[in-house]
């Protein structure tokens, strides 16, 4: 008998498309959930969503089946379970909500857009001059992309925009010059190494100033609300309280992400030499480069509201109006053609998958789970009875490591942060009330570095194939907690001195 059971799982485990055994953990997981009594608070149909979403995460971790299936069984099981609703009508309505997200869509247009930079050959250029201003180590190509990273970051109030429609390119580009590619399964030479980089400068250019992510001015209303205005940020002021911890942790994370996941070209010897070759034989600047500049230039200017600035808001532009006004002009000019945008598949993956994950997250918050989860917290933090340090340090820690159960940095400080900051205003002293508030401004766009879907920008990068998700995970973790404790530490310190406690 069995041996016939063996038999059978091994002929299941060969034809379904599906890793049988992670199957199984992921509905014994489910199952159990479902047989849970309902905790105090919520709601069972609440409580049924809490399942589906940790369900559909530890499919995803473990590799059940392609993450765009995971996300669609998430879909088909909200929708006939009909935890959102009372009819499969409204539960289904419910689960597609997400796509109409102007976010999903500003992501599926960047890697759109990133396909011309490919095609043009522009990115490949732009690779190979960084190679040869930086290119005699690989870790001097990071600190490139970095340092690109960051001098966009104060004129691009989208994250998203800046680091998968700007930057990664540009990364992808000098990657393939040296051979680098998932496709050929050398990712592991620069390309993992450089995507990583690529991704962990996004979040700590986030936190440095107000106007370099879109969430970051709801925190600053939310921080004077919690201190009744007696804190009121101005970009000036957070971009100076931002700067010293900020700089020292872009000038660390290349070298932490060196040590974790090493490339295996370290030394480029005659990189140099190699791309000025190449950039000889590309000859002059093609005109569909030229128009590639061009369409870069003028999403950085919208993107960076110039025209706002200088004629009224009146000409203030939604970021992803301003993505398909760039795609608009690629297809119209010929730079890249129709049959580019169909055969792009990582784009209308990541529109499934992460679409997915937004509607997860906004269907928790809409059932109450987040507040639930938030109230649960500060009142166990209160009768607790540890001292203020503690407190902070626990609100800090769960505020930002929450971040696991959303796809949207807007989402999660829409939902917990303001409960978070009052919490700590009510416990915190008054003297230890502005480095609390500090340390949560700037964690509500560290925790971004946690998975692969945890703000506009990961999936981008991620699903260009260069980093697994397993060391997506494992070093997005050990730079959370590193750039947490430089911004306690350092930034501590240099609160003091520019005496804001």
């Amino acid at each position: 008998m069995l041996t016939k059971l063996k038999a059978a799982f091994r002929y299941f485990n060969s034809v379904v498309p599906f890793r049988l055994g992670p199957a199984l953990i992921t509905t014994v997981v489910l199952i159990t959930l479902l047989l849970l009594p309902v905790p105090e608070g919520l709601t069972p149909k609440a409580w049924g969503l809490v399942a589906i979403f940790l369900t559909t995460i530890i499919a995803i971790i473990l590799k059940v089946m392609p993450i765009g299936v995971m996300a669609m069984m998430a879909i088909v099981v909200l929708s006939l379970s009909q935890v959102t609703s009372t009819s499969s009508k409204g539960a289904i309505a419910d689960a597609l909500t997400a796509f109409d997200s102007p976010l999903i869509w500003l992501i599926v247009v960047a890697i759109l857009i990133s396909r011309g930079v490919k095609k043009t050959g522009l990115g490949t250029r732009i690779g190979l001059m960084f190679i040869s201003l930086m290119g005699k180590r690989t870790i001097g190509i990071g600190y490139g992309l970095a340092t690109c990273e960051l001098v966009l970051a104060p004129f691009t109030p989208s994250n998203t925009a800046r680091g998968g429609g700007i930057v990664h390119p540009i990364m992808k580009s000098i990657a393939n010059a040296f051979d680098s590619d998932p496709a050929k399964g050398t990712e592991g030479k620069v390309g993992t190494y450089l995507a990583l980089v690529n991704y962990h400068a996004n979040p700590i250019s986030s936190a440095m100033f107000v106007t370099a992510t879109a969430p970051n001015p709801l925190v600053v209303d939310y921080i004077a609300k919690a201190t009744n205005q007696n804190l009121h940020l101005s970009w000036t002021s957070w971009a100076l309280c931002m700067l010293l911890p900020g700089l020292l942790c872009m000038l660390v994370m290349p070298l932490v992400i060196y040590v974790l996941s090493p490339p295996e070209l370290k030394a480029t010897p005659n990189a140099v030499e190699y791309a000025h070759t190449e950039m000889a034989k590309m000859g002059p600047v093609s005109p569909k480069e030229k128009v590639m500049i061009f369409t870069f230039a003028l999403l950085l200017l919208l993107w960076a509201n110039i025209p706002a600035m200088v004629f009224g808001p009146s000409l203030t532009l939604d970021p992803t109006v301003v993505a398909f006004v760039g795609l608009f002009v690629l297809i119209i000019t010929g730079t890249i053609d129709w049959d580019d945008v169909l055969s792009e598949k990582s784009a209308w993956d990541t529109l499934i998958w992460f679409g997915a994950l937004i509607m997860l997250a906004e269907q928790l918050n809409k059932q109450g789970v987040i507040a639930w989860f938030s109230k649960g917290m500060s009142d166990a933090i209160a009768a607790s009875g540890v001292g203020w340090a503690g407190t902070a340090a626990i609100l800090v820690a769960v505020f930002v490591f929450s971040h696991y159960l959303f796809a949207s940095t807007t989402a999660h400080i829409s939902a917990m942060m303001l409960a978070f900051l009052t919490v700590g205003v009510h416990l915190i002293p008054p003297a230890y009330v502005v480095p609390f508030m500090l340390l949560m401004a700037a964690g509500s766009a560290i925790m971004m570095t946690l998975t692969h879907y945890a703000t506009g920008t990961s999936p981008i990068i991620f699903g260009s194939g260069f980093v697994t998700m397993g060391t997506w995970w494992r070093v997005g973790f050990v730079m959370c907690v590193v750039e947490l404790l430089i911004f306690a530490v350092v930034g501590g310190v240099w609160w003091k001195v520019l005496g804001y406690w």
